[in-house]
């Protein structure tokens, strides 16, 4: 079975399980655990997906995913994500992207990173998590957006069923967008199911400027 299909079947399995996932509420979940840099630290940095549907932002979290945020932002600032498309997208369940160009042809990637999913973050509504094929330490290039509360994507245990889907950001901007995503008329395309029938387009991927990503200050008296 190609690297591909595994991965796409990993994540097909866990979509049979929605019926006993969380709720699919408007705006995004709120972790237990904080994902707030530390007094002294810098902000957390933020990627702008600029898709033929819309804009997405993302703030992603090196404290608690190192790897995973640096495999990701090296993916960004080379630009490789321009022109792919979110291939793969389950109402209810998450948009998979960043592997495949408009075609289903799947771009050449780098080498596979560690699972961080024991990092205690939860594949809540509109976090970013990495996907992989049936190797829980197989990830490369690609990702999904939850557009529910996925908890049966969490880490339960060091085994390849218990590992899970590292989470490693958060949609802080374009909701909205995902959720159109996410709604778009699927079909098959080849071996592939849930495919868009009209390409959602990555159009540019960006790391925006550190003062985009800092919080804004707090209003004086």
């Amino acid at each position: 079975m190609s690297r591909l299909s595994l991965r796409s079947n990993a994540l097909f399995l866990a979509g049979l399980m929605l019926a006993v996932s969380g709720c699919g509420a408007n705006e995004p979940a709120t972790q237990t655990l904080t994902t707030t840099p530390t007094p002294g630290q810098p902000a957390n940095p933020r990627v702008l997906i600029e898709t033929s549907k819309g804009a997405i932002t993302l703030e992603v979290f090196p404290a608690q995913a190192p790897r995973s945020t640096e495999n990701f932002l090296t993916y960004v600032k080379g630009g490789f994500y321009d022109g792919l498309v979110f291939h793969r997208v389950i109402p209810g369940f998450m948009i998979q992207g960043g592997g495949m160009t408009p075609d289903m042809a799947e771009k050449p990637n780098g080498a596979p990173i560690p699972n961080e999913a024991d990092n205690g973050l939860r594949n809540l509504r509109g976090t970013l998590a990495m996907a992989r094929t049936g190797d829980p330490h197989s990830a490369t290039s690609q990702f999904f957006i939850n557009v529910a509360d996925n908890r049966f994507l969490d880490h339960r245990g060091k085994s390849m069923q218990g590992w899970g889907y590292a989470v490693f950001g958060q949609v802080v901007a374009g909701m909205d967008v995902v959720d159109a995503i996410v709604s778009v008329p699927r079909g098959r395309r080849g071996p592939h199911d849930d495919v868009p029938v009209e390409p959602v387009v990555m159009q540019r991927v960006s790391l925006l400027p550190a003062a985009a990503a800092a919080p804004a200050p707090a209003p004086q008296p």
